[in-house]
Order: C-alpha cells, then structure tokens, then sequence
C-alpha cells in the first residue's frame, strides 16, 4: 500500500514553473496569502485567486478552485498572452505584488484586502490593481462564484444600476474602472482589458451576507489599497524585534495576524480545509477553527513581537472559552464547539480526498491544553501583566484537573486515534503544575493548593524518568514500551523539562531517525502517509539554541529557510522532504510561530 502511496505522490507532486497548473491544479507554493482580519484568500501565481471564503474564515467559500479545478469558483485577473511572473509583498506588509512578463510588456498587478483608517471594513472588499510598467499588456479576467459543492446555485440580479451575484445568503458585486469591458451570464462575469505604460485599470470584489452592501466608487477602492498597505506597514514598524533575521520574523508574525480572526480574538489554525498532508491520502482535515494549542503558541509569539494588544485579545478570548465549555482541544472561531466531520463532494486538491467541515478532534482530549494555558499565563504575565481573580480561579481550577488527570491516557499533541501515556502529553501536564507553582509563588494564583500541584508535578517527572527514557535508545521515546520516537519532544527544552542530558540524546535521536536534510518528520513510521511537519524542524532548531547550540541551530535554520524559499513567504504545515513541494494548510500558523519562536531565540535576550 505504502508503495502504491509513493508512486501517486511522485506522479502528483510535480515541480512546475512559478504560475503553471498541472491537471488544474497549482503548487501551494505558488500562493499567496491576502486577508483583513476576518477572513483570508489565496491569490495563485497565475493571477487566480482559488479559495476565499466569504464573509469569515470559516464561511462556506465563494472560490474553490483550490479544491475543483474544473468547476469551483475563481477570480481570474491574468496577461491573455504566455506569460512569466515575479512575485513578493511589500515590504513590511500583507499587499501582494505581481510583475506579469509577457513578449509585448509587464505589468504589475498589486492586491489587498482593503481595510480602513478606522480598522476593519464592514463589508469584504478584495481589490486587484493593474499598473502597466512597459509596452502593453492584454488582460482576461472571469469572476465565477462557486456552488457549493453543488449545495448552492449562483444567480444574477439587477438592483437598481447594479448586477449582483447571489450565492447562498452571499451577494456581491464585480466592480471595475472604465478601460474593463465585461460580459455577464447567471454563471459568471468575463472581461478583457488592456495596459499601456503608465495606465491603470481597477478590478474588485465587494460582499457581505444578509445585510445591505455599500457600494463604493472605485477610486476609493483603489485609494483603499495604499491605505491598507500603510495600515500593515505601521503596525509592522511597531513589532519589536531588530535582529539579523527581521524581515523573516516580520513575515511570520504577518501570517500569523491574518489568522487572527478580529470579530471574536479566536486566532484560526489554518485558512483552509483538506489539503492532504500526503497527496493521494486520506490526511485531509479542516484546520479554520481555533485550537487551544495553537492559540497559545501564538499569543507567545505575538508577545514575543511585542504585539500586545492581540496577544490580551486572543488570550482573553482563550480564557473564555475555557470558562464556557471546558478544557476542550479546539472551538470554532465564535467561540463554540468544533462540529463532528462532514464529507463534501468536491475532487479535493490534487484529487484528495476526503474533502471535509468539522473536525475529529473536537471529541478528543489532549493533556497537552494544560501545558499550553499555563505556558500562555506564564508568558503573559512574565510580559509584565497581571491576571484578575476570575481568570485566577479558573486556571487554578485546570491545575487540579491536571493533578487528577495526568496519569490517563489522551490522544496526544498529534491527536492520533490510539489513546496512550504518550511521553510530550505527561511532560505537558508537568509544564502546567510548574507554572502553575511558579504563578502562585509570585501571587497571581492563590495558592490554597499550590504544595498539591508541587507534589503532582515531582510525581509526574519521576514517572516519566521511569518509564518514559529507552536506554536502548538513548532518547525519551514515543509512549513507554515502544522504541518509536516524536519530534514534539524538542519542546521539553522551551518547557523547562529537567534533564539536559537526556534531552540532548533525544534530539540527537530524533536528527538521526526524523531528519530529512533541513526537515523532520512528526514520529516514527509516519513517512509512508505524509510529508514533513515545518514545526518540528523549528521546534528542534530552537531546542538546540536554548541548550547552546547556537551555530548549529542557526545553520539548521539557515538550510530550511533555504529550502523553503520557493513563494512569497506563507508557509504550509508540511512539506515533501523530496521535492520540496507544500502540502497541508496553508497559511498554517504552528509554521509561522515556530519560525517566529525559532529566531526569537536565536536573535534576541529572552525578555519581553
């Protein structure tokens, strides 16, 4: 079977030039990211913007070209004639540029979300700009809403002047500057135009679900454009990093803010559902909903950038929804219960599937949520904060469910359908009873049972030494009675784990059994259903500089950036250690703040 599996992932996972589909479909690689705080579109090399669902994160999408090639919505603004592009941000922004290179002249095309001087549009409004640079430039362009997966059918209407297209409780308008001539059908909206030097022509989408839709001139969309690029550019000077690798650290913190879903604080996994971890497999997962673990990595990493006003909304957010409804691994982004999983009848990415809504792990646990709320309260509070006597209580309250529950067996950080005592969940029930400790020491927790947690934390360490560490292997394994090992335990390190020697051996076991070149697999035997998981490899990396490794981590860090400079930044979750190609999520923000993690430890003291 696992053959069968690498021979469709070779004949699948092709390398192409920057903007070039194979069987409809374009790399990952070739996306990039555009967003205004509610939700995010993946703009392809080839000028098509393939997924965005409107108007949230986890709204059914309008364009999902990126999952059906031949029948899913797309935005198409492209040269008519063969063509070659360049691609980058602006500096210091989530603006994206495109230099479109045909035989006859460039243009450069440059795109945005559009917000405001007062924040957030309430409305969505997706701008395209098209400069021409040189000659003359032909362009094509197609808007066709998506169906649905068949579960909804798009429709023209005419209200007062204006065509507006109808999908679902979704209606919106195509709007454009003079020079764009356009034809319209109930199924789509086609048009051409042309470029000279020194002209410009607008094309945008305005939409917004069941509430009136403000119908802007298009020179304020355009104006827009250059107001959000300074919006993106003022809040980037105020991140406060200046080390060597900034305008790394910078595009990592910026992917991550397009995640951050501003109606609520929720802080998104992912922008996108199903695209497979293994192409051809059945690892397809929707990762629009937030996860306690990610959201705690990022609230660090946005505190680490000294973001603080999204680090205290997100974590007040966090805390809430903990107050709701418990310890639970993930919520939706308005702060509910993840769904169980629904299959929906698209062909997937590269012919993956399942394509699916919802999430297996809403009904997991996961001991490692303990440890990622006590490291979140840490971190915060280590930043100069305080925490109030609701939010005091309520973590006190998880440090004693985490001092009943650290001897059961969960479905671990990777969320596997096998429950055991997997070693990273017990060493994370240790980081939160010794951060809860530490907490109460310096009084923001009370400490009514403060020597319990001490106690349960002394236990939890001695237990792991027992039966956690294979001589044979000189490494923390897996789960005790294996010899299989997991990538996640370079975290140890950042957590403050006791045992410098041991964790040392183990991150040498895990390079050796793991590491493909600059990239690492998740754990033992996993390499047959999926590609590399980037996190780990930044995780390691930042293991090895917080235990003195520094030049070995900085090249290690060097090889992988390297490696995955094939885009215009936005990272993946994984990556095929083969090829190089992207696969998973994308934006994927345990990516992004583990690269953010990574040179925060590498380029500065850690303090706030």
């Amino acid at each position: 079977m696992s053959g069968l599996l690498d021979a469709l992932r070779e004949k699948l996972t092709v390398n192409t030039p920057a903007g070039m589909r194979s069987d409809g479909y374009l790399a990952l690689e070739d996306y990039g990211a555009l967003g205004d705080g509610r939700s995010v579109a993946l703009s392809g090399a080839d000028g098509s913007i393939d997924w965005w669902c409107v108007p949230n994160l986890d709204s059914p999408p309008l364009f999902d070209r990126l999952l059906d090639p031949e029948e899913g919505g797309r935005f198409v603004v492209a040269p008519a004639d063969p063509f070659r592009v360049e691609r980058r941000y602006l500096p210091e922004s989530n603006v994206l540029e495109t230099i479109f290179i045909t035989a006859d002249g460039r243009a450069r095309m440059t795109e945005s979300m559009n917000s405001g001087t007062a924040g957030r549009l309430p409305w969505a409004e997706l701008a395209r700009r098209i400069d021409g640079v040189d000659g003359t430039v032909r362009f094509h362009v197609e808007m066709r809403p998506g169906r649905r997966a068949n579960g909804a059918s798009p429709y023209q209407s005419t209200i007062g002047r204006h065509a507006v297209f109808h999908v679902g409780s979704v209606l919106g308008l195509l709007l454009h500057s003079d020079g764009v001539t356009v034809e319209r059908t109930d199924a789509a909206v086609t048009g051409a135009f042309a470029v000279a030097a020194g002209g410009r022509e607008v094309v945008a989408i305005v939409a917004g679900e069941d509430e009136p839709l403000v119908v802007p001139t298009i020179a304020a969309i355009d104006e827009r454009i250059d107001t959000s690029d300074a919006e993106w550019r003022d809040w980037s000077r105020c991140v406060q990093h200046d080390g060597a690798h900034r305008p790394a650290f910078i595009r990592s913190v910026l992917a991550l803010k397009l995640l951050l879903f501003s109606p609520s604080g929720a802080i998104a996994a992912a922008a996108t559902t199903s695209l497979p971890e293994g192409v051809g497999g059945k690892k397809n997962y929707d990762y629009r909903y937030a996860w306690v673990r990610d959201a705690g990595y990022t609230i660090k990493a946005f505190l680490a950038a000294g973001a603080q006003a999204e680090a205290k909304a997100a974590f007040n957010w966090l805390l809430k929804r903990l107050a709701e409804h418990g310890a639970a691994v993930c919520y939706t982004l308005d702060g509910e219960r993840v769904p169980g999983l629904r299959e929906i009848e698209v062909p997937g990415y590269r012919r993956s599937a399942p394509v699916v809504v919802g999430n297996v792990a809403t009904g997991q646990h996961q001991h490692g949520i303990y440890g990622d709320i006590f490291e979140t309260a840490s971190r915060f509070v280590e930043c100069g904060n305080i925490l109030d006597a609701s939010s005091a209580e309520l973590l006190s309250h998880l440090a004693d469910q985490c001092a009943d529950a650290w001897r059961k067996k969960d479905a671990g950080i990777w969320e596997l359908e096998e429950p055991q005592h997997y070693t990273m969940s017990k060493i994370s029930c240790w980081q939160a009873l010794a951060r809860a400790v530490e907490l109460a020491d310096e009084g923001q927790l009370p400490t009514t049972c403060r020597d319990r947690w001490a106690r349960e934390r002394d236990r939890i360490e001695a237990w792991i030494g027992e039966h956690c560490w294979s001589e044979r292997r000189q490494a923390y394994v897996f789960y005790p009675g294996c010899e299989r090992l997991d990538a996640s335990l370079a975290l140890a390190v950042r957590f403050r784990f006791d045992g410098r020697d041991r964790l040392e051996k183990t991150l040498d076991a895990i390079d050796a059994e793991l590491g493909r070149g600059p990239y690492h697999y998740r754990y033992s035997g996993v390499e047959a259903e999926e590609g590399c998981f980037l996190a780990c490899s930044y995780w390691m990396f930042e293991a090895r500089a917080l235990l003195g490794q520094r030049d070995r981590a900085a090249h290690a860090l060097a090889a992988l950036g390297s490696a995955l400079d094939r885009g215009v930044g936005i990272m993946a979750e994984m990556a095929d250690p083969r090829t190089g190609a992207f696969l998973g999520n994308l934006p994927q923000g345990l990516s992004h703040l583990a690269h953010v993690m990574a040179i925060d430890v590498l380029d500065r003291e850690d303090d706030c």
